[in-house]
This record gives structure tokens, sequence and C-alpha cells, in this order.
């Protein structure tokens, strides 16, 4: 593969070019109620610890017996996290555990009745065992369950950590500029490393073009911008033979505006697997965003409870 041509670019330019949001006043209120209609959990499989940070009251299980996950799927939640910690281990190990996990999932999820959706949440600067995790996820997952997967979905937009996907590129921001993914530090990690930012390319080049690059379906801001979530519906529609469909957002709204579309379209059947970055799963999960923790939060009617631990990573 060639190396590729992109530069670095002003962030405040690069977004003033882009079309206005979509409009829809009662987006939020949408995605909740057909997160209830659809019955469906979410179960998000972290590959490191920092995989919670932009959501909050959820539960994270650091064991996957078929008894706790059981339990897990027997509450009204509707988002549950299970810490592999698997960009710690070799690729081998991570197919192991996630084809463990996989099992036991679907034999909880028949135990409790419960149907569920499974994201692989790893890093937003594109490191971690991709394809391996979602390929392990995904045989299992259909052996099990009987359920054939249309596609799987990347997402590695995360906001706060100033990493977007714009025109199929994904960016990291430094300080006032976006740099290509492949141009940072991160693309040359001795594990995980990589030479193309633009996401067509890089899937082809992690998967050794068993998918091409036009074989990439993409969600554009154009369409996430000016059509909506009746437009994103259709073309996941399309969408079969766990294809690759990559989803391009500037903001946490275009995650909305996906999800809301892909609620749709899986309304109608369809099943897709996650392969995200950690915003994501807020959007999926139907979690409003709140602010940081209050001192009579943290301690409560307490007031001799004025000392804790702060575990920084």
């Amino acid at each position: 593969m060639q190396t590729e041509s992109l530069a670095a670019v002003n962030k405040a330019e690069l977004f003033a070019s882009l079309p206005p949001e979509w409009q829809d006043p009662d987006l939020g209120s949408t995605i909740q109620r057909e997160i209830r209609v659809s019955g469906r959990q979410v179960v998000v499989l972290d590959d490191d610890p920092t995989g919670t940070q932009t959501v909050h009251d959820v539960s994270v299980l650091t064991q996957w017996s078929v008894e706790q996950l059981r339990d897990a799927f027997s509450n009204d939640d509707t988002v549950f996290y299970i810490l592999t910690n698997s960009r710690s281990v070799s690729t081998k190990r991570a197919i192991a555990l996630n084809y463990e996990i996989a099992i036991n999932l679907a034999r909880a999820g028949r135990l409790a009745r419960r149907d569920f959706v499974v994201v692989s949440r790893s890093d937003s600067t594109l490191r971690g065992h991709y394809p391996a995790e979602v390929d392990a996820l995904s045989e299992t997952l259909e052996h099990e369950t009987g359920h054939r997967f249309d596609g799987h979905i990347v997402i590695p937009f995360f906001l706060e950590g100033g990493r977007y996907t714009i025109g199929d590129v994904h960016w990291v921001q430094e300080g006032e500029r976006l740099v290509p993914a492949a141009q940072t530090e991160y693309a040359h990690d001795p594990t995980f490393g990589y030479a193309h930012s633009n996401l067509r390319e890089w899937i082809a080049e992690k998967t050794r073009l068993r998918f091409r690059t036009s074989q990439v379906v993409s969600i554009s801001l154009d369409v996430i911008r000016r059509e909506g979530p009746a437009r994103i519906a259709e073309i996941l529609a399309t969408v079969e033979e766990n294809c690759p469909v990559i989803v391009n957002a500037a903001s946490d709204y275009d995650l909305q505006v996906f999800v809301a579309g892909l609620l749709r379209a899986e309304a109608w059947g369809k099943r897709f697997l996650f392969r995200t970055a950690a915003s994501f799963v807020r959007a999926r999960g139907g979690i409003e965003v709140r602010a940081l923790l209050k001192p009579a939060e943290l301690y409560g009617g307490n007031p001799i409870a004025r000392s804790g631990l702060v575990v920084v990573g």
C-alpha cells in the first residue's frame, strides 16, 4: 500500500466547511423510546479500563461466568461493561477471551431470555486487536445464537479526546490542528501500528485486503447532517455478509443521529457488531450527559467522610 498524501489541517477551518448539524429537538427522547421498545441490552467488551469515561451509573464486570452475566441481563440497565483488558495481551489471548465471553453471553442471554448487542470498545487512535476480536465475536455469536451479522460498524470518534472522523479520514487534534491519525505517534505503536488514516484504507490494511476499500460502506457527514436517520437506516438496510461500515462524526450529536437511524434498521431485523471508541456507548445506550460529581454527591450527608482514594491512570 502506498504512503498517504494527507496533511494536517486547521480545525476551525475544517469545521467551518461542514454542513450544519441535523435538527430534531426530540431526538434524545426518540432514541430512549426505541431502546426501551427493542428490549436489547448493550454489552460492552472493554479492552482497556478507560472505556467507561463517557458514561455513568453502569455496572462493570471483571469476571464473566454464565451466572454473573445472567444476573447482569436480569436488571433494567440499558448497558453493562465487561472489562477484558485485552489490549494488554497477545492477539492469541485476546481471541481466546472473546470466544469465551461470547459463548457465556449467548448462554446467559438464553437463560435470562434477553436479547443483546455487543460493542467491542477499543482505542480512539485505532490501536487494538482489530479485526481479530470482531472476528472472534462474530464467529462465536453466530454459532451460538443462530443469528447472522449483517455488518460490523467502526466508530473511533471520541469528542473528549479530540478524535474526529471527517471525509472517512480519522483525525487527532493537536493544539489547533487536526493531524491524520497515521501521522501521529499512536500509529507507530510497535504492536498496533498502521499506515493509513482513511478508514477505508485502514480496514483494508488491517484485514489484509479481506475487505477492500470499495467494499467498505461509509455513513458520511453529508448523510448524517443533511438526510438524517431515515437515510441512515436505508443505507444500513443494504449491508450484509458482515461488511464493515465506517461512521463519520464531528460531534456527539452526529452520533445520536446515527444511532436513531441504526435503531430503525435494527427494528427491521438488521444485526450488527460494533468496534468503537468510548463516545458511541453513551449514544447507543441513551445515556444522558451529566456534570462532574459535586462534593455533596461524593460525601452525601456525612461531614466526616472527607477522605478517599483518587486513582489517576
